[in-house]
């Protein structure tokens, strides 16, 4: 407990420390995000917050293990770098799609080289196509929730803390100290992120946050109960930004647009449009992803037929959402 803590406490001051420095250089380097008509702030804002990100959650761990990290944390290290740095690049000079799904096929390869994976009962090649889509879905709905001061970070920080907790019980020193790292960074960054922003994460952020959630998702283990049950933990535990890519990529196909299209109308959008204030919105979220959370707690604990009960409603009352946010979206559209 004593070592999280130091995780923590580390990466949220780094963090902390390190961005009124990162938000001078990206101003001197030209990082600054423009408005536009599709973007809700209305002030050039620094990005490259993410980096600040990056920084803190890995010197945090890297510093607990010493100069001896285990081959487990130089793995996710290397391909979380790798998918961090493909996003710095995108902040600069903006990537094509299939550009940045590459630098997330590498950071996959980098894991699977050093044996990390979802380890079902299936076939090998089966566990290694279920990681590589849970990478990529986790990587860029993080990446597509990073749409609205304090979200993309918030959402993280509570997930961070559902996964420390949940790596504590189970004796997970490994996950542990990654979640505490991770939650330390956003708190530090959230500082500066929450409404109204002084910087912005950008991809370099988003990126390096969805990839590695998605890691440490599927490094939890929960040897006191079935697998058949527990894979739905961090489906629970990042189930808000599931939720809004489903919803978001429903939307965009059924307008006849690319699901790689910018817009407002993803669930924080659409709150904003219910009459919420861009903070409420933010707030609301965060509650969601900890009403999430705790739903998470409860599958490790949870019999075969509970979890899968719990999951049903939960999915009924998703797709239940998901219509009822089209409908008002088709009503806007039409006044």
């Amino acid at each position: 407990m004593r070592a999280f803590l130091v995780v923590f406490l580390i990466a949220m001051t780094v963090t902390l420390a390190g961005i009124p420095w990162v938000r001078r250089a990206a101003i001197a380097m030209g990082f600054v995000d423009l408005p536009s008509q599709r973007k809700a702030h209305r002030t050039p804002t620094p990005l490259l917050g993410g980096t600040a990100i990056f920084i803190g959650a890995i010197i945090g761990v890297l510093l607990i293990y010493g100069g001896n990290p285990q081959p487990t944390v130089i793995g996710v290290v290397l391909a979380a770098s790798v998918v961090a740095l493909t996003g710095l690049i995108d902040d600069y000079r903006p990537l094509p799609a299939w550009a940045k799904l590459g630098g997330q096929l590498l950071g996959f390869l980098i894991l699977a080289y050093f044996g990390i994976r979802v380890r079902l009962p299936v076939p090998d090649f089966v566990n290694y196509a279920i990681t590589l889509i849970w990478l990529l879905g986790i990587t860029n709905a993080i990446n597509f929730l990073d749409n609205m001061d304090g979200l993309s970070a918030g959402i993280s920080a509570v997930s961070s803390s559902f996964i420390l907790l949940l790596a504590l019980i189970n004796g997970q020193f490994l996950v542990g100290a990654l979640a505490a790292g991770l939650l330390g960074a956003c708190l530090g960054f959230l500082r500066y992120n929450f409404p109204p922003a002084q910087i912005f994460m950008g991809d370099v952020g988003s990126l390096f946050l969805g990839f590695l959630l998605a890691v440490l998702g599927i490094q939890l283990r929960f040897p006191a109960n079935s697998n058949f049950v527990t894979w739905m933990v961090p489906v629970f535990i990042l189930g808000l930004p599931i939720f809004d890519m489903v919803l978001v990529v429903t939307s965009r196909i059924r307008r006849g647009l690319s699901p790689n299209t910018p817009g407002k109308d993803h669930i924080s959008h659409r709150l904003v449009r219910l009459g919420f204030s861009s903070r409420e919105a933010v707030l609301i979220l965060y509650l969601i992803s900890g009403v999430l959370g705790m739903m998470a707690l409860f599958i490790t604990q949870a019999t075969i037929p509970e979890g899968y009960i719990v999951a049903a409603v939960t999915a009924v009352f998703g797709v239940v959402a998901i219509w009822w946010l089209e409908r008002r979206w088709k009503e806007s559209e039409n006044e």
